[in-house]
């Protein structure tokens, strides 16, 4: 489907797409400071339908490929105790949990975004830019460029790369732009591609957005960045960065991403609907020192 991806220089993209200063006393909102009053209102003014879809994963508690540290649930109140009772314990990073990465979850040459050095996020939690940062959730316009359907396809091949030329004919396919202040969502088609082949290990290969994308996400001034995978093609396809969507988005743009989205459902809303942007809300848990969030992003049309 797509040409050799580009050789990119993912090293310098620290420097040239480095926002480190832009955003003052918001430093810890980082590109979700672009997130301004306006834009909410104009994303509340998308309500139509009313319909809502949820985007996030079940929390698993099965162990399997792609998901080595599951979810614990156990019940502490049932019928024997009078109440129904529950306590839960997850490692919201890596390739299962519907998570949002904070800030401080990233470190290049010993830093993290703005400059902080790395020794702040401590076994006591992190002192700067943690999560709890987020206590205001996060509501804006949501887009949707749905590469799968763009070429005809129920799911890309793990491992596919998706590049620039991908996202704006994903854009024209439904007559939407992404716009600075928008939360962008990318779907692989990744929980089809589970159900048809079984699970694997996101490790050895995964869709997702090629390092050539981090210009193009930096031009159009995304504020944050979601998809059913880790928004990293796997492997990387570049080199000395196993993960550089992650590596310069967190750490040199201070861009939040979303990792492990369910987007099924809301692939096929906007095909219902006949379009790809939609108010979208997204409510991280207020954990202080917390590196990350689970999450369950709900859009409305």
């Amino acid at each position: 489907m797509n040409p050799k991806p580009p050789d990119v220089d993912v090293a310098s993209y620290h420097e040239s797409l480095s926002n480190w200063g832009r955003f003052g006393d918001q430093e810890a909102l980082g590109t979700l400071a672009l997130v301004t009053p306006q834009k909410r209102r104009e994303a509340a003014a998308l309500v139509a339908s009313g319909r809502a879809v949820g985007c996030a994963r079940a929390l698993d508690t099965l162990t399997s490929p792609d998901n080595p540290r599951p979810v614990l649930h156990h019940m502490i109140g049932t019928a024997s105790e009078g109440y129904g009772g529950d306590w839960f314990g997850m490692a919201p990073h890596g390739y299962a949990v519907s998570h949002i990465d904070a800030l401080c979850h990233i470190f290049h040459d010993g830093k993290v975004f703005g400059g902080h050095a790395a020794e702040r996020i401590t076994a006591h939690g992190a002192q700067v830019l943690a999560i709890d940062a987020l206590r205001d959730g996060i509501v804006t316009r949501g887009v949707l460029l749905d590469i799968p359907r763009l070429h005809g396809v129920p799911y890309l091949e793990p491992g596919m790369p998706i590049l620039p030329e991908d996202l704006e004919a994903a854009e024209a396919r439904l007559g939407v732009r992404v716009e600075t202040g928008d939360l962008l969502l990318v779907r692989t088609g990744r929980w089809a591609a589970r159900e048809a082949l079984g699970a694997w290990d996101p490790h050895e290969c995964l869709a997702g957005l090629h390092a050539s994308c981090l210009p193009w996400l930096h031009e159009r001034g995304v504020a944050a960045l979601g998809c059913d995978g880790v928004s990293d093609v796997v492997p990387s396809q570049v080199r000395d960065f196993r993960l550089p969507i992650h590596s310069v988005a967190i750490v040199a743009m201070g861009l939040h991403l979303l990792d492990n989205l369910d987007l099924e459902a809301l692939g096929g809303a906007c095909e219902q609907e006949g379009r790809a942007a939609f108010l979208l809300t997204v409510a991280p848990l207020v954990l202080r020192g917390g590196t990350a969030s689970p999450v369950n992003p709900i859009a409305v049309f």
